[in-house]
């Protein structure tokens, strides 16, 4: 694995109304690694998603994605630079076909743009055909395949998660965010999901960084732990190390380890 950074956070701080939420956070995820973002409630995670992926605006502090500043930029425009996020509370479009939403999220497609159409409709429809059978694969990975013509309002709350990450996917990022990947999922589809990423890792040097609260799946599948408590990074490190850190015990309320702590 490259020990290249793709996401550097320094000193980041975020208020609401008086409540410090992010508290000079710091940390760094390596390019083509599976890190795991932890905390107790209210340690400042989501918030940390929301400063990340343009939902929220730093107070001070820095975010630099791939060499480049991202801090203050919107949302859409990180996502064209590579990182592309899910939510704890699925987004999906509700009144369009499982397909269509996968559709969406297709980069580069030349139908867009009527002048591709004109010029070379050819490749306009091999790029469709391309992003069909692309979108179609996702599908079959996530079991959503017998979906595709449903409308994704229809889906259950764990089907819906598992098109928003399948959508996510279909951006062709060179980093994802996901926020809480296993809720609401079945553990035999859950441990597909995880397999998944780990092959995009090993296949394409996707670089995955998630939240998640089941710290037997944090400790068997990220190469690095980051924590956080009270908007602060308390520990970072191997799973290993995390899990002898005194500060990261006390920080999940004096449990023995973090395990017990979930």
């Amino acid at each position: 694995m490259s020990t290249e950074t793709i996401l550097e956070v320094a000193d980041a701080v975020k208020d609401f109304d008086g409540l410090r939420a992010v508290d000079g956070a710091s940390f760094s995820v390596e390019r083509g690694s599976i890190t795991a973002l932890i905390g107790p409630n209210g340690a400042g995670k989501t918030t940390m998603f929301d400063l990340l992926s343009g939902f929220a605006k730093l107070d001070s502090g820095a975010i630099r994605f791939a060499g480049r500043s991202i801090g203050g930029m919107a949302p859409h425009r990180i996502a064209q630079l590579g990182m592309v996020r899910t939510f704890q509370l699925t987004r999906v479009l509700a009144g369009m076909s499982v397909i269509d939403n996968m559709l969406l999220a297709a980069p580069r497609q030349p139908g867009e743009h009527l002048i591709s159409l004109l010029v070379g409709p050819g490749r306009a429809r091999a790029a469709e055909a391309a992003a069909h059978a692309r979108a179609a694969g996702l599908l079959e990975t996530f079991g959503l395949r017998d979906k595709a013509q449903d409308y994704a309002g229809a889906l259950s709350g764990g089907q819906r998660k598992l098109l928003e990450i399948a959508r996510a996917l279909m951006t062709e990022p060179s980093m994802v965010l996901l926020d809480e990947p296993m809720a609401g999922v079945n553990p035999t589809l859950g441990r597909a999901i995880l397999d998944h990423i780990a092959a995009l890792r090993e296949q394409r040097g996707t670089t995955f960084l998630f939240v998640e609260h089941d710290m037997d799946i944090v400790m068997s599948r990220a190469d690095r732990v980051v924590v956080m408590a009270q908007g602060r990074v308390i520990s970072a490190g191997t799973p290993a190390q995390v899990r002898a850190d005194p500060g990261v015990v006390e920080a999940y309320l004096g449990s023995p380890s973090p395990e017990a702590a979930a």
